[in-house]
């Protein structure tokens, strides 16, 4: 777990007007980020549409983005789902040799007591041949994985080496940064929070805003790594507007506005995701060319 502190970047999947997959943008995103200094990607997150994906599809963009970082960075594969059977069965057929670490999203719609959770964590991580990063994020699963079934999963369940906590509640981080085994990564799914949770004992975040802001926000992180925090108050001042602009309407539409005006990608998305209204997206350029 080592290799995954620092900035990770959460891809987003870029399309063509027809809904395919734009291999050749993907390609110049992850060029982008690796040579802006991010310290590894995550591939197949929800960021990346992923609900929007058919199975070869997410097949084909793992193969493409092992091919593309060619082992520059680390490689995290985001498998993830409601259903325990259907993750286990992934697992189990995905080629995840060039993998570092599995990111796996906790159940969402089911609402799953805690103890359901618990099992279907302790599940995955009994199947995965990678070690598995819990992802809690109840603003999109519809429940919240408390900081007790976080720490229990930690303590008891060995397969189990990290976590993406996305909660946004600082009492629940604090809890578990304080209880957590020593060797338990724990990074940021919050770009507004991380540098708050950096200070509080996170070791990182797994970032949508580095998409764009892949040099400003490494190096955020960076100096707040390494207790520099004068410096990295003033890149996180510089961001906040950004952070603002790109999480007020949708997550992915935000950032692949902010890639769009870069040149990176084209705006399209598959449904139900739609592009920012015109605007936001206006506010977005001119906010970047100040920026």
């Amino acid at each position: 777990m080592e290799q995954l502190k620092g900035t990770g970047v959460a891809l987003v999947t870029p399309f063509k007007a027809d809904e395919s997959i734009d291999w050749n943008a993907l390609e110049k995103l992850i060029n982008f980020v690796i040579e802006g200094g991010v310290n590894y990607v995550v591939s197949l997150g929800t960021t990346g549409e992923t609900p929007t994906l058919s199975a070869d599809e997410k097949l084909d963009l793992m193969k493409f983005t092992f091919e593309k970082v060619s082992k520059r960075v680390p490689v995290v594969i985001g498998i993830g789902d409601y259903c325990t059977r259907d993750v286990v069965n992934r697992l189990e057929k995905c080629p995840l040799d060039e993998a570092t670490a599995i990111l796996s999203v906790a159940p969402y719609y089911s609402k799953p007591t805690q103890e359901g959770i618990f099992q279907h964590y302790k599940t995955i991580a009994a199947a995965s041949p990678k070690p598995v990063i819990l992802y809690n994020v109840p603003g999109r699963t519809g429940r919240n994985m408390t900081a007790e079934t976080t720490l229990r999963l930690a303590h008891e369940v060995e397969n189990i080496a990290g976590m993406k906590e996305a909660s946004g509640d600082m009492m629940q981080c604090m809890q578990i940064l304080r209880d957590k085994p020593k060797d338990f990564l724990v990074v940021s799914g919050d770009d507004g929070l991380a540098l708050a949770q950096i200070a509080c004992g996170m070791e990182g975040v797994i970032s949508v805003a580095a998409n764009y802001f892949a040099a400003d926000f490494s190096s955020m992180v960076h100096a707040a790594l390494i207790n520099d925090y004068a410096a990295a108050r003033v890149f996180n001042n510089n961001l906040l507007e950004g952070f603002e602009l790109m999480f007020s309407e949708n997550n992915p539409a935000g950032i692949k506005a902010f890639l769009h005006h870069a040149g990176i990608i084209e705006n399209y998305f598959r449904l139900p995701v739609v592009p920012v209204t015109a605007e936001l997206h206006k506010k977005i350029g001119a906010y970047l060319k100040k920026y």
